[in-house]
């Protein structure tokens, strides 16, 4: 790099010093002017653990006249979107909101017990993501849905039923309706022109109006309080400064903490008008989550939810994505049961009457259900390019069958 850049570190003691020591991990993720004067400056001021987040960017060939830039210059992605950078600062949550466990450092407990509404599970985790969150492994279906055999298939010593409260199910209700408050509200400032990072504040502005926490926000350290994900973005999309434009789609991905619990749900919206494989795609979504509601009841099988939603994307050109599931949620953000939602999976276990979870399907356009990760270590796009739309309810068995808590019409 011909152009001298001086040492990035804000309290290097040498005055700042032009400098030729870049940081390897950041050159690599395609980061312009991480450059330091030595080991102590480097180690103090390329704080890799928040990777290109911290970073000062004084040199970026894709900066514009409005400060942004592209921080992935030297990544292939696979369809036309970009992100746009840089972040807004972390959102700020008043103190007297309660918080979950991992708002202040982001880590998620490997060990505990964890209260589902009607059953009581102890889990252990593992060093791996979870599965309902982030990725899992591709290569069986253990590894997707039947890392927690033994509680599903209710065989665990540990497992005790317990009556249905009705404080619990008051909680699970109150905290749903708002939860789909929220998502009405940031939905509703949809438009081009708008960035995802405005969508984000909007988000985060409601639950705090409401008292409550956005669970996405510092969630195994994501930086945002929803995720956003554009056109090719399958999931976990992190809201930037780039403009909404007319044919885009969008999913608004909205998770609320009350009183305990998380309420998970997310949809997927046109931006103006959009083409008519978006509005074919955006449409069999919504079809195949709703076939795959009618089929919850006591007794009804987890594995059966696949088979519910894959024959209605494949009859529409759409392949279901298997690297993601639904999972169980409750006081904790993502637990058992994991759901996969094509056919033909090998998830165990057994809907009971108590239990809340989500059914969340995520399908492409075309025949590819692959996806890759952006090296934000977040983002998921589809592996062609095509794509990708989403859509999440949050699922209480009753007695009788199944109500949808984050339904629009639910009532406390």
């Amino acid at each position: 790099m011909s152009t001298t850049v001086t040492c990035q570190s804000q309290s290097c003691p040498n005055g700042n010093p032009p400098s030729r020591l870049e940081c390897p991990t950041c050159s690599k993720l395609g980061i312009r002017g991480s450059f330091f004067c030595g080991q102590e400056c480097f180690k103090s001021g390329c704080k890799y653990e928040l990777r290109f987040l911290c970073h000062v960017l004084p040199i970026n060939p894709g900066n514009s006249r409005e400060g942004t830039y592209n921080p992935f210059v030297n990544y292939s992605f696979t369809g036309t979107l970009r992100p746009v950078y840089p972040l807004s600062p972390k959102r700020v949550v008043p103190d007297h909101i309660p918080r979950p466990e991992y708002a202040q450092d982001g880590a998620v407990f490997r060990k505990r017990q964890m209260s589902i509404i009607g059953l009581t599970y102890t889990t252990r985790h593992s060093q791996k993501r979870d599965e309902g969150c982030r990725p899992t492994s591709q290569n069986t279906d253990q590894g997707r849905a039947g890392k927690n055999e033994d509680c599903m298939q209710g065989n665990s010593q540990e497992e005790s039923r317990l009556p249905l409260s009705k404080r619990h199910l008051k909680i699970a209700l109150c905290l749903s309706k708002l939860g789909r408050e929220v998502l009405d509200i940031t939905a509703a400032a949809i438009r081009p022109g708008v960035t995802t990072d405005e969508l984000d504040e909007i988000a985060h502005n409601a639950c705090i109006e409401r008292n409550a926490y956005p669970s996405p926000l510092n969630y195994r350290n994501f930086p945002k309080s929803i995720c956003t994900s554009v056109n090719e973005v399958i999931c976990h999309g992190i809201p930037d400064k780039r403009k909404l434009r007319e044919g885009d789609i969008i999913n608004l991905d909205i998770s609320v903490y009350y009183d305990g619990f998380h309420a998970d749900l997310n949809e997927t919206y046109p931006v103006g008008k959009i083409d008519e494989d978006s509005e074919k795609l955006i449409r069999t979504t919504r079809e195949s989550l709703d076939a795959a509601i009618k089929i919850c009841k006591p007794g009804a099988l987890f594995r059966d939810i696949g088979k519910a939603i894959e024959p209605i994307a494949r009859a529409n050109g759409c392949a279901v994505v298997r690297t993601f599931t639904g999972h169980g949620v409750n006081t904790l953000f993502h637990c058992p049961p994991n759901i996969p939602h094509y056919a033909k999976n090998k998830a165990v276990g057994t809907m009971k009457p108590g239990m809340t979870f989500t059914i969340e399907p995520m399908l492409n356009l075309g025949n590819s259900w692959s996806d890759v990760h952006w090296p934000d270590n977040w983002t998921a796009t589809t592996a062609d390019g095509r794509r990708s739309a989403q859509f999440e309810d949050t699922l209480l068995i009753t007695e009788t069958g199944v109500e949808i808590l984050t339904a629009s019409n639910v009532k406390v």
